[in-house]
């Protein structure tokens, strides 16, 4: 089997199955385990895979630019964003985590909503001026221009001053293995920093996040109070993407992840 064969052949199969075990589909095409690991590496290289220990995962889209990640799944984005914004409740403090997700979020609340909005993203903060009732205190650090938010050592001691009811956390993989994981190391601690100060913590998780990995870990899902998702089962299973999308939804419930759904 030629490299090229045995690589779709490997994308297929983490397409349809969410993930590859190195060892065992090494035995199942009759493949070295040094020949499974080789075209691994070069998936990954080419921004194909996520290679994790013993194998590895689908990579996730929200990976992108920033302005290239608004053009992802913005359906899905915009109804889980319309689902979390009913957790920002009247009188109550929230910290809002950066990315077009919670962008989406912002511009799901009611103009007349009056609350305390802490973020580390100059564009969240920006998008809420609109909202008169809504106080907004920015967390200040290094620009982490990938995703338009603070981060470093700096924003992670200015997030040990602030206490909130409510985190919304967006994250780039939710993956039932791999966990909640993000795309940069700095980044994934002040995700951290931030959940660490907030009474309840949700992840949001449009479509294009279920079932995939970045190479960063931010939470275990025991650390999260629950999971907006677009509906109820993942995204409709009209493809092998949706199908293992649906499949990591459904294995989240049964670990007792609280799932919050669009429509629900």
């Amino acid at each position: 089997m030629l490299a090229a064969e045995r690589q779709a052949l490997l994308l297929g199969r983490l397409a349809s199955d969410g993930k590859i075990v190195a060892k065992e589909i090494a035995a199942e095409l009759g493949l070295s385990d040094d020949s499974v690991r080789r075209d691994l590496r070069e998936l990954a290289a080419a921004g194909l895979c996520q290679r994790v220990y013993g194998g590895a995962l689908p990579v996730s889209p929200a990976m992108a630019r920033y302005t290239d990640r608004t053009l992802v799944q913005p359906d899905s984005k915009h109804r889980v964003a319309a689902r979390a914004a009913r957790l920002i409740t009247p009188g109550s403090t929230v910290i809002l985590d950066g990315g077009t997700t919670t962008l989406a979020v912002v511009h799901a609340l009611p103009l007349d909503l009056a609350c305390t909005v802490i973020t580390h993203s100059p564009t969240i903060a920006a998008a809420l001026l609109p909202h008169e009732a809504i106080e907004v205190f920015l967390l200040g650090g290094r620009l982490f221009k990938h995703s338009m938010v603070t981060c470093g050592a700096a924003a992670v001691e200015a997030a040990q001053g602030i206490s909130a009811d409510l985190f919304l956390l967006g994250v780039t993989g939710v993956h039932p293995t791999a966990g909640l994981t993000t795309g940069d190391e700095e980044e994934a601690a002040m995700k951290r920093a931030l959940a660490g100060r907030a009474a309840d913590t949700f992840v949001l998780a449009s479509a294009e996040k279920i079932g995939v990995a970045s190479p960063y870990r931010v939470l275990g899902f025991g650390e999260i109070a629950g999971i907006v998702v677009d509906t109820a089962d993942g995204p409709a299973a009209d493809s092998a993407d949706d199908t293992a999308a649906a499949r990591t939804v459904a294995d989240l419930r049964d670990r007792g992840v609280t799932i919050l759904t669009a429509g629900g």
